[in-house]
């Protein structure tokens, strides 16, 4: 498409690496994508100017103006305008803060300002739901009544016919009803070991993005401190339903609660957020980033019905400084402070802390985009 600079479309230099290029993509797709609100021109466009800038033959063409219009947007024979670097100009890290090379530090909490880090097990027996076996209570009036059934016999009883015919009617029933709760209970066993066949002893399901830094160190945030709970499940790079892209960076399952994360770096500062989802930073309306994360909530609630869904951002600092929040609202998708994040989502969690709820895992699996779906059931 003539008139359109491929590098100025992705937001980075030409002297861009490969892996700036991909990172700009990935966070481009997401909002340009048409569900999210995006054109499919424009989206098209997007797609065909990351695949010339990631091979590099055509790249090495297309920078030296060799390309037709269907592939460049230079004529051919013409060699693309150099853009003049500005002073203070920087390529697409850009978008995540000040300093493009700078790392945040990998949270480190104490466990004993935890309230919930002590008060679970982590070695407690895992718990399987839905679950087909009956409980205690069958099983304890199954023997019961046994037990009752038996006492003629135990002590030599002479019953009538009737009563003999009656004896003989309750004990068949009873015997019926122990054979069911018994298949009920293997039935149970089966599909326990099956699962734990299928998915071993396996925690964490699909990759978090390579080249953002913040995702990595949620992926790290999650594994170190939310697997002391012993039914959590973590996932990385998940699409909404009916998407294909990884619109959802991270989720955490335990039992029958679900929380959806998205990872930012954003400048140092005091982050609010008011009851309409609006970001505000140091006082002022924040236009260095956006959140979806809470159309994903939605679409996730309609999903699981039956679980309790919530999502939360997590922010680093793009640049050295502190980043502070107040008390988050009650809103779809908040954004969080590490600290916070693992003090209250913990224990929030926490409630079912060994609970493994097979069905929405598998549910939730089957969005993990980096997961071969084959095997998400």
């Amino acid at each position: 498409m003539r008139g359109v600079d491929y590098y100025e479309l992705l937001g980075v230099t030409r002297a861009a690496s490969d892996a700036d290029i991909r990172t700009a993509y990935r966070v481009l797709a997401k909002v340009m994508h048409p569900d999210a609100g995006g054109t499919s021109g424009t989206f098209r466009l997007l797609q065909e100017a990351y695949e010339t800038l990631k091979d590099p033959s055509r790249r090495a063409a297309y920078d030296l103006g060799a390309v037709g219009a269907h592939n460049g947007a230079t004529a051919p024979g013409r060699r693309a305008r150099q853009q003049p670097r500005q002073r203070g100009r920087r390529s697409w890290a850009r978008g995540f803060g000040e300093d493009p090379d700078f790392v945040p530090p990998k949270p480190d909490l104490d466990p004993d300002a935890l309230g919930w880090w002590w008060a679970v097990d982590a070695h407690e027996r895992l718990r399987h739901v839905p679950s087909l076996a009956p409980g205690h209570a069958p099983a304890l009036l199954a023997i019961g009544s046994g037990v009752l059934l038996a006492l003629p016999l135990g002590f030599g009883l002479d019953l009538s016919p009737l009563l003999f015919t009656v004896w003989l009617l309750l004990a068949a029933a009873a015997a019926t009803w122990v054979a069911r709760l018994a298949r009920r209970y293997l039935a149970d066993r089966r599909t326990r070991r099956a699962f734990v066949a299928e998915f071993g002893e396996r925690t964490v399901f699909g990759r978090p993005g390579a080249e953002l830094a913040g995702e990595r160190i949620t992926a790290e945030l999650l594994k170190t401190y939310l697997t002391r709970l012993p039914g959590v499940r973590i996932f990385h790079g998940l699409s909404r339903p009916g998407s294909v892209f990884a619109d959802i960076d991270h989720a955490v399952l335990c039992g029958r609660r679900l929380v959806l994360v998205e990872s930012k770096m954003w400048l140092p500062g005091h982050y609010t957020m008011d009851a309409a989802s609006r970001l505000w930073r140091n006082g002022h309306p924040f236009r260095g980033g956006t959140v979806q994360l809470a159309e994903g909530v939605a679409a996730y609630r309609e999903l699981l019905p039956d679980i309790e869904v919530r999502g939360v951002v997590l922010v680093y600092p793009s640049r050295a400084g502190e980043i502070t929040m107040d008390e988050p609202p009650e809103v779809a998708a908040p954004p969080m402070t590490p600290q916070r994040f693992v003090r209250d989502i913990g224990a929030w969690l926490a409630v079912e802390s060994a609970t493994v709820h097979r069905d929405t895992l598998r549910a939730v699996l089957r969005q993990v985009v980096t997961w071969p779906r084959e095997r998400a059931g």
